[in-house]
């Protein structure tokens, strides 16, 4: 039986949710039925790369400057598809989107479109062009019940929307004690001390601003160290921030790292302040490494966490309450490790990326039958 082609259209494959969900889903696919290629346009950004390739998925970089340069790589996507038998295009993120459409209109190869935000937070220009060009693909796909909702209510699509909750790989993201403890002694950290962490993409979206403020308030009453690991066009912001609040020596940046989980298993509190969210995949991968959650109620948080039963959740903005849920952990140890358990059972139990795998497949299967 001939392999079914597909082609992930992705605008960079640095470290955002959206792109390390790529080499993740790859490692679980059924590499006897479908062949799996990539194409990105930010050279810079390329930390997802090299685990694609050695998952066995095939690599090109187009490289556009900005998103009109973007779009003008249609002719040059169009001859890869036609070169590699491309079957299916599966595009992520508005821009790509975009592009895939227009390859949609011109050579009729099917796409597959994954919404990873809410409509109501994109740039005016971006939305518009969403919502004219939306009903140009095959199908959508929205990673939480508010991104499906948001693409309902401010586009009113004619193509099959459909909810497909992110997940995460259970078996991988679990929790290593020695890996823990040594990034601990390499950032000076005491072995018992409560550490509170966060990894994401240092921009507007995420709020940081308000995790720090949080974390000096915490740090003001109890004895906590934090790690906020990731970079981003906000970095030099937020260390200036740091360095006002005077936590030196208390709250560490280790910039982009590959090896999220030795910094997961330092952690005890994954603590996120976001603004927006889709359905955060690093907010899976905490709890799947037994971290307790306090956070947002942003977007698809809502809908992993269920408040007291599987972690804690405040309105968005209001970094007082954040700071008081993570104290009300670090005052009862035992209330800690239970959320930290509660946690891991809940994904393993209901957001396995196994189980998105294995819906994704069905979904190129029946798509590209038609």
């Amino acid at each position: 039986m001939s392999k079914i082609k597909i082609l992930h259209i992705i605008k960079s494959l640095g470290r955002g949710g959206a792109e390390m969900l790529l080499p993740e889903t790859l490692s679980l696919h059924n590499r006897d039925h479908f062949e799996f290629h990539y194409i990105y346009f930010l050279p810079w950004k390329n930390q997802m790369v090299g685990e694609i390739k050695a998952q066995g998925g095939t690599v090109t970089c187009f490289l556009a400057k900005n998103n009109i340069e973007l779009i003008l790589k249609q002719s040059e996507v169009v001859r890869y598809c036609d070169k590699n038998q491309i079957q299916l295009i599966h595009a992520h993120l508005p821009w790509s989107g975009f592009l895939a459409r227009l390859i949609y209109k011109k050579t009729g190869i099917p796409v597959v479109y994954t919404e990873h935000n809410i409509q109501e937070r994109y740039h005016k220009a971006t939305k518009l062009l969403n919502k004219f060009s939306f009903n140009r693909q095959s199908m959508a796909l929205g990673v939480s019940e508010d991104a499906t909702r948001s693409i309902r209510e401010n586009i009113k699509p004619q193509i099959p929307v459909q909810t497909l909750l992110n997940g995460v790989n259970t078996s991988k993201f679990k929790r290593d004690l020695q890996k823990g403890l040594a990034i601990r002694k390499k950032y000076n950290i005491p072995a018992n001390a409560v550490v509170i962490g966060n990894i994401a993409v240092f921009r507007e979206q995420k709020n940081l601003t308000a995790w720090i403020k949080a974390f000096k308030r915490i740090s003001e009453s109890r004895d906590a160290y934090g790690i906020l690991v990731g970079a981003g066009p906000q970095e030099e912001q937020l260390k200036s921030h740091a360095n006002e609040y005077g936590l030196e020596g208390r709250l560490v940046f280790p910039g982009l790292q590959t090896d999220t989980i030795s910094f997961f298993s330092a952690m005890d509190i994954f603590m996120m302040s976001s603004s927006f969210e889709g359905l955060p995949i690093a907010l899976l991968e905490g709890m799947s490494m037994e971290c307790a959650i306090v956070s947002t109620a942003a977007g698809g948080v809502k809908e992993v966490i269920r408040n007291g039963q599987d972690g804690l959740i405040c309105e968005v903005e209001d970094w007082e309450k954040l700071s008081d849920l993570c104290l009300s952990l670090m005052n009862d140890p035992e209330k800690l490790k239970t959320f930290q358990k509660a946690a891991r059972e809940r994904v393993v139990k209901n957001f396995s990326l196994k189980r998105m795998v294995e819906e994704l497949e069905g979904i190129y299967g029946e798509i590209v039958k038609e």
